[in-house]
């Protein structure tokens, strides 16, 4: 592997701290609840549910941090405005960067000299790195880690959902049904492994218009529910609208400042399923 493509994070780019040195971190982390966010197929907003539930868990008081799990298309640091900012190795292991309200983030593109910079990564080394966020980040004490996972059902999903306590999943698609098609995969691969689907978000499920203030179904309505929800027995986390000022704010790395009605009732539903 070219040296260029290795992630700075590894322990041969720790300043020559020790392993045992960095593995002190192990006993002080402490998380009460992983939520990964899957999705079957790229492009339905997988990444914006993840940081949308973030944002809102902590609002509501809760110590978050998200893991960027989407190695080869991280999109997390850029949405939460800190691309470029390298984390510092300490004794107690990578010192994740922390946004002004308090969310701890960590993704593969914090190492990156430019944040377009490709990783090109065969499986084993990608789910390395998943391994290596989760094990060796100063997290210490999280109410909530959120993971965002790559699309589809291989390498690293398969990892994650293998190796991290994952307390459930929330299932993202949007209203197409090439989507829904894929996205049943998904559903299949977490009853196979055993991790329970918390429920299902459908994404750009409606756009508004800009005069009248109406709702545009643009590939049909209420697919999700007629095609997963239904059959699978999954419940509906919420159906959110393609909001432009929502892009705007992800492009400009300010997700903190997005508020919406939508977003209450999926996070009542994950932390009602995780309560106890």
């Amino acid at each position: 592997m070219n040296d260029s493509n290795q992630c700075q994070s590894c322990s041969s780019n720790s300043g020559g701290m020790a392993i045992e040195e960095i593995s002190l971190l192990g006993s002080l982390n402490k998380t009460n609840k992983v939520i990964a966010v899957m999705s079957g197929k790229g492009g339905v907003g997988k990444s914006t549910v993840s940081s949308l539930l973030t944002v809102e868990l902590n609002r509501r008081g809760y110590k978050v941090g998200i893991m960027d799990a989407d190695i080869t298309g991280p999109s997390i640091a850029r949405s939460f405005g800190i691309p470029g900012i390298q984390p510092e190795v300490s004794r107690f292991g990578i010192e994740p960067p922390v946004t002004d309200s308090g969310i701890k983030i960590m993704s593969v593109n914090l190492f990156l000299p430019h944040e377009d910079d490709p990783v090109i990564w065969r499986g084993p080394l990608l789910a390395g790195a998943v391994k290596q966020f989760w094990e060796e980040t100063n997290w210490r004490e999280l109410d909530y880690m959120i993971v965002d996972l790559p699309p589809g059902t291989g390498d690293v999903p398969l990892s994650v959902l293998q190796t991290l306590p994952v307390s459930g999943i929330v299932i993202v698609s949007s209203p197409q049904q090439l989507a829904q098609m894929v996205v049943k995969k998904s559903v299949k691969m977490a009853n196979a492994i055993g991790t329970p689907i918390i429920g299902l978000v459908e994404n750009m499920s409606y756009a508004i218009c800009p005069h009248c203030n109406g709702e545009m179904h643009l590939f049909g309505e209420k697919r999700a529910e007629e095609q997963i929800l239904e059959y699978y027995g999954i419940p509906c986390l919420g159906n959110f609208p393609w909001d432009v000022s929502l892009n705007e704010l992800m492009d400009d790395g300010r997700i903190e400042d997005y508020n919406s009605i939508n977003l209450g009732s999926m996070v009542d539903s994950v932390l009602n399923y995780t309560a106890g």
